[in-house]
């Protein structure tokens, strides 16, 4: 009985081994492929890819023809380091420096870097991704040495500037001319000079570290908090100061322009009035004879056409007049019109012959002629008097 349950126990054991050798036979598969696939390193065109064996550099992919897939040993034998190749934009804060006259002022710079591409004929420990990884590692340790360097010169260059050269412009109102360089360009040129390389370095940048430093440039100059409030004042004090110059040359000029004005005003004014007083005596005197003319050609039919006139101006519906005997008014009313007398020829003589200019004209007997514009206006009949 005992052997027989040996025997019923050894045939049910028997399956577990092959149960387990089919779960681990695929897991180590894959195990295996997992390990095999850490071989294959896919470079990016953005990329520079360093590969260590051991810890140690064999190989650097930063060229155009490493582009896409290579093959490294698996790991841990052999590793990759990626390194983003593209230009990085450093924008540090901004520092509060002094300058030549003892302004302080607030500057903020940034700054353009990437990794330096490498040379034709560069060695492997010589090309700039090595390098980076060697002295910096990182982009943060790399933006913390470039934020160093980009203070102190940024110190010591605004030092030697003065604010009022530093913030000078030819002409505000006019676009940049090419080929001039002021004094904020000038700063930053020297700038990005010193932080590639200063005058005490032997070795630029680009040498000890493989960055390239594209650009350096000031982004913004201002004033201290504290400090604004007294600036902006004073600031505005002087603007107000030079626009009172302006405001007093401008009316020291509106004055000139309207007392020219004045004068040139009254001149016209007192010529347009001669002229117009010339004018009008030579048309007074021109109507004088014509109304001399017409008197001494008929009198009594002048003198009737005034009466008339008289009528209409002094009689109405609610009129009464008192009148003499001899008084004109009433002789007229009493005994009407009187007969047309002989007309004088006009003043060129008989036959139509032309009378001597120096000659008077001749009047009619009995009749007066009147001397001037006013007398021959006058009513001769206004002796009527209204009740």
């Amino acid at each position: 009985m005992s052997n027989s349950e040996t025997n019923n126990s050894d045939n049910t054991a028997r399956p577990v081994p092959i149960a387990i050798l089919r779960v681990v036979i695929p897991g180590l598969a894959l195990l295996i492929v997992a390990w095999l696939s850490t071989a294959i390193v896919f470079v990016d065109e953005t990329e520079v890819v360093l590969l260590e064996r051991l810890g140690t550099v064999v190989a650097v992919l930063d060229r155009p023809d490493d582009r896409g897939l290579n093959v490294k040993l698996p790991w841990p034998l052999g590793t990759a380091r990626r390194f983003d190749r593209r230009t990085q934009l450093f924008d540090p804060l901004g520092r509060e420096v002094f300058t030549r006259d003892r302004k302080n002022v607030t500057v903020d710079a940034y700054v353009c870097w990437k990794i330096a591409d490498p040379k034709a004929n560069a060695g492997l420990l010589d090309r700039p991704a090595v390098r980076f990884f060697r002295s910096l590692g990182t982009n943060e340790t790399a933006q913390a040495r470039l934020e160093t360097r980009v203070r102190s010169s940024l110190a010591s260059r605004i030092a030697k500037v003065e604010l009022g050269d530093l913030l000078s412009v030819p002409n505000p109102e006019s676009p940049p001319v090419e080929g001039t360089e002021m004094s904020l360009d000038a700063v930053s040129r020297q700038l990005l000079e010193d932080v590639r390389q200063r005058p005490d370095e032997e070795q630029s940048v680009l040498e000890r570290l493989g960055i390239e430093i594209v650009d350096v440039r000031i982004k913004r100059i201002n004033f201290p908090r504290g400090n604004q409030q007294a600036v902006f004042e004073r600031m505005k004090s002087e603007r107000q100061k030079i626009a009172g110059r302006y405001r007093s040359a401008g009316l020291a000029a509106n004055a000139v322009i309207r007392s020219q004005a004045d004068r040139q005003y009254s001149e016209i004014i007192s010529r347009a009035e001669a002229e117009a007083e010339r004018i009008r005596g030579t048309a007074e005197a021109e109507a004088l004879a014509v109304l001399n003319e017409a008197h001494a050609r008929d009198p009594e039919f002048y003198r009737t056409l005034r009466t008339l006139d008289s009528y209409k101006k002094i009689i109405n519906n609610k009129t009464t007049l008192v009148l003499s005997a001899s008084n004109n008014l009433l002789k007229l009313l009493v005994d009407g019109i009187p007969e047309p007398s002989d007309v004088l020829p006009p003043p060129g003589g008989a036959g139509g012959a032309p009378a001597d200019p120096e000659a008077e004209p001749a009047s009619p007997a009995g009749s007066v002629e009147p001397a001037s514009k006013e007398s021959a206006d006058a009513d001769p009949v206004s002796e009527g008097k209204d009740e």
